[in-house]
């Protein structure tokens, strides 16, 4: 090779990057904090998680006793999203951020110390009222993410969620295989324990992003609570019609894939004949087909727009169930990628442009109330998917999933105007 050759190759090499280190400079402050939290508490929900209803059973429970800890999890979530909404756009979104992050790092303790299930059920509730904050994660996140690169910031994200929760189960397998279930459990909660207080202590560094916060008691902020239902309500009003309609999509949309995370597993192994151990080979691809289009599709919707992306992934939905409903092994290989585009390309262009159409001292409210509606219907959804299930047919809710996805694709399609670029204040 000659020099100049080498010379041409290391230009090459320096352009790449030059590139990379270009399109990624946005992951600096506020951002860094974030991903690099929610790394570790991705990682802490999910070691113990993995075997968490044979820790209910261990503790004197039963199925009908993990049904009513989820209930009242996801009633104690919903119940807060619009205090949490009206409060981000008051006080601030660091202070709630940072509070209830330690606050709910409490909540495992109960769980590494319970004699019973009640513990269990006192412990989720909770930690589902720690998450008013979640609201305000949400609009700092917004406002964090430039809005040129929004689809490969949420990108970054959902490839957090799979790189981070990956290992966990391992772990978990090999900490069940040393001490036992029981012990095994309790030592992986005391873990989430000391890495939700890690996560907390880190997000101290995190910056104010709303302008002019609100001081106030905690004793003032409990009384302003009543009126952040009317206030989450009157938000419509002051935001792009878009955004309410993105809004119904993404209630319907949530709704749609309710109906079949309760029964997928049930439905892959018991009725398409596939062994656990062949499916967590599946949920592993399943991550790295997350992990592998996380990046690219965030590019190609900062790229093209979010629009267009968004209804890609309605349309990949029809593909994919049908691969599960009439599955085999094989198929199932075939579906998850196309699962995985759906995740990707749905959740990050939705995030994108809510993003893009809220301003910045909206942004809470519109999280709570949209959190609230979500909450509300994918606990319909699961409630359907199971009745349907059991009572009806295996394979029903298998196939109403792509049919309820028609809806949100056409509200998005005929009611959801991208926002022009570079309009943002």
């Amino acid at each position: 090779m000659s020099s100049k050759d080498v010379d041409e190759y290391e230009k090459r090499g320096r352009g790449f990057l030059t590139r990379i280190a270009s399109d990624f400079s946005f992951i600096r402050g506020n951002f860094l904090v974030l991903i690099v939290s929610w790394i570790i508490l991705d990682f802490a929900r999910e070691l113990p998680g993995t075997y968490y209803p044979l820790y209910v059973q261990a503790l004197g429970g039963t199925a009908a006793t993990l049904g009513l800890i989820g209930a009242a999890s996801t009633a104690s979530q919903a119940l807060v999203q619009f205090p949490g909404g009206y409060l981000a756009d008051k006080i601030g979104r660091r202070r709630l951020i940072v509070t209830m992050t330690f606050t709910a790092a409490f909540a495992w303790l109960l769980y590494a110390l319970a004699p019973s299930w009640h513990f269990i059920l006192i412990g989720a509730v909770v930690g589902s009222l720690c998450r008013i904050y979640i609201p305000a994660l949400n609009a700092m996140v917004m406002d964090s993410i430039p809005e040129e690169r929004r689809g490969t910031g949420f990108g970054i994200i959902f490839l957090i969620e799979a790189v981070s929760t990956t290992p966990a189960p391992l772990i978990a397998g090999l900490l069940y295989a040393r001490f036992g279930l029981v012990p095994s459990l309790r030592l992986g909660y005391t873990l989430a324990f000391l890495l939700f207080a890690s996560a907390a202590v880190l997000r101290i560094r995190l910056k104010e992003t709303l302008r002019d916060p609100v001081r106030m008691s905690w004793a003032e902020l409990l009384r302003t609570i009543p009126n952040s239902v009317f206030e989450s309500v009157k938000v419509w009003g002051r935001v792009p019609r878009s955004a309410f309609a993105m809004f119904i999509v993404n209630v319907m949309n949530i709704f749609s894939f309710s109906m079949i995370d309760p029964v997928l597993l049930l439905y892959i192994v018991h009725d398409l004949g596939i062994s656990p151990r062949e499916w967590a080979l599946l949920a592993t691809f399943l991550f790295v087909a997350m992990i592998v289009l996380a990046i690219p599709g965030g590019k190609l919707i900062d790229k093209v727009g979010k629009k267009r992306p968004l209804l890609l992934s309605y349309l990949a939905v029809v593909p994919a169930a049908l691969l599960v409903l009439y599955g085999d092994l094989t198929r199932l290989f075939l579906a998850l990628p196309l699962w995985g585009l759906v995740i990707v390309l749905g959740r990050s262009a939705s995030s994108a442009l809510i993003a893009d159409l809220v301003p910045v001292e909206e942004r809470g409210k519109v999280s709570g109330f949209g959190n609230f509606f979500n909450l509300i219907s994918s606990s319909l959804g699961m409630l359907i998917s199971g009745y349907l299930y059991d009572r009806v047919s295996h394979e029903l809710p298998f196939i109403l999933q792509p049919i309820l996805a028609i809806p949100p694709a056409f509200l998005a399609l005929m009611f959801v105007e991208e926002k022009v670029k570079g309009s943002e204040q």
